[in-house]
């Protein structure tokens, strides 16, 4: 079904768009469910450069790793390898965007000027801006609400979970 070029290049897209809604459901049912014990650690202050949230890229990285072994080494067939190529494609996709332009994780001097790039960085702002399991928005990383809609949100559940903005914060 998958020999032809082009339908391994549809496949690849198909597998790309596909990682966003997985991303959503394993950020808001896994990491913000049962593996919040991992993720927590990225709703807190980065005090490394490492944190226990790392530990999912190495464990969303495997099915692709594995993909990809069994389509070139294990004759699988070339739909595992465009699968796993476009598991890892979202990936890389997801470390721009997640890591070196939300987080910055990387130092550089970009600043979101398009519409589009504003919308996602408010949004998983917002998504940061709760420090708890419960109550927060915006689950995706592609693809966005408009951040009007997400604050509007956080109101409507009082502000539960939202981090005291820094200035607020008196020591004991």
């Amino acid at each position: 079904m998958f020999n032809s070029l082009p339908s391994l290049i549809l496949l690849f897209v198909a597998t790309v768009a596909a990682m966003e809604a997985f991303a959503y459901v394993m950020h808001r049912w896994v990491m913000h469910g049962f593996g919040w014990f991992l993720h927590e650690s990225h709703h807190r202050p980065r005090t490394g450069n490492w944190e226990l949230n790392d530990a999912y890229f190495a464990i969303f990285a495997a099915p692709a790793i594995v993909l990809l072994l069994g389509g070139v080494q294990l004759g699988w067939g070339h739909w595992a390898t465009a699968v796993g190529a476009g598991i890892t494609a979202y990936g890389m996709i997801y470390l721009g965007f997640h890591d070196f332009i939300v987080h910055r994780r990387v130092n550089h001097r970009y600043v979101p000027r398009s519409p589009y790039m504003k919308r996602i960085v408010q949004a998983h702002r917002l998504h940061h801006a709760v420090e708890t399991k419960e109550g927060t928005v915006s689950f995706g990383f592609l693809v966005a609400s408009k951040p009007e809609h997400l604050k509007a949100e956080l109101a409507r559940r009082g502000r539960a979970g939202v981090r005291a903005p820094a200035a607020a914060v008196v020591p004991d």
